[in-house]
């Protein structure tokens, strides 16, 4: 029998699971929900329809029992339904980072903690951590439902238990006020800012979305990625929120090794690097990440000198 050959996605990161594409036999052994979903599309490749909320949910739990062991995974109605590719670029890109102040070699283990600002409802980005590369995690969010429902998911998959634990900001205009406590130390934070200024224009950013993956032109759009709005905009839109992260960062200057943040607007790079460079950032990296059509970077900076970072204890 000949052997399946599936095309490499070039744009994900080469340790990325999903690099090879999905292999939709094996994850509807996984989640047979999945299989009412997937249909052979007009180029005979099998694949589901991403404008589809229940299809994307059925594909990202399938895709978390087959490769990250993860049972029981759900998201509330109009929570963000991540898609999980790119957010595991995300988390492999950030294990370069430290690599590269540890001899290239990826520090694993509990001991590696990162700070996950803005979990949300789906306890993405530190489920991937803790299955690829057993880190540890805190996971914040101004959304109270949305920790209620991160404390589902750790309770369904004991092995999350002692590995992330969760706090709500109750102080929705601070991001790292009363959540970096002075004995904490983190290796990192993640944060998938809002992107958009206001509630009107994040929905038209999301029409604009379904339109591009229906052939239907629709004003009234079912969403698959969802989203509350805390999730999807804020005051100042995503470079208020990065701004103001990168002026309370400063606060902390020692209890961080890398800060992190995806910026998904180009445009609002110079800025960003103004501002760090206004608060005495020591090193600032950009790292470019593509998924697909669309292209996003992870701006990471930190406060500690070379040496700093090389005696940095994981």
């Amino acid at each position: 029998m000949k052997a399946k050959i599936v095309p490499e996605k070039i744009n994900l990161h080469p340790r990325n699971l999903h690099k090879f594409g999905y292999d939709f036999e094996i994850l509807i052994t996984s989640f047979p929900e999945l299989k009412k979903h997937v249909f052979t599309n007009e180029y005979d490749t099998q694949t589901i329809d991403f404008s589809n909320p229940d299809a994307v949910k059925a594909l990202n739990n399938a895709l978390l029992i087959s490769d990250y062991n993860i049972q029981n995974w759900d998201i509330p109605q109009d929570y963000l339904c991540p898609p999980i590719p790119g957010r595991a670029d995300y988390i492999h890109y950030i294990a370069d980072l430290l690599a590269s102040t540890n001899n290239e070699i990826i520090p694993e283990g509990e001991n590696v903690v990162g700070l996950d600002i803005g979990i949300g409802a789906n306890c993405i980005y530190p489920i991937i951590g803790n299955s690829v590369y057993d880190w540890s995690f805190v996971g914040t969010d101004i959304d109270e439902n949305a920790i209620q429902n991160c404390k589902k998911i750790i309770e369904k998959n004991p092995k999350l238990i002692d590995a992330i634990s969760l706090q709500q900001q109750v102080e929705s205009r601070f991001i790292f006020k009363n959540i970096i406590l002075p004995e904490d130390k983190f290796a990192f934070t993640i944060c998938n800012p809002p992107f958009h200024n206001s509630a009107a224009e994040a929905t038209k950013s999301s029409i604009r979305k379904v339109n591009n993956l229906q052939e239907i032109r629709t004003k009234n759009p079912v969403l698959n990625f969802g989203g509350q709005n805390a999730e999807l905009w804020c005051d100042g839109g995503e470079i208020g929120f990065i701004t103001q992260m990168i002026y309370e960062s400063a606060k902390y200057p020692m209890q961080v090794l890398w800060f992190t943040t995806l910026v998904s607007k180009k445009e609002n790079l110079p800025s960003i690097y103004k501002t760090l460079n206004k608060v005495s950032a020591v090193e600032i990296k950009t790292i470019d990440m593509a998924q697909g059509q669309k292209t996003s970077r992870i701006v990471a900076w930190t406060f500690l000198s070379e040496v700093q970072q090389d005696a940095w204890k994981f």
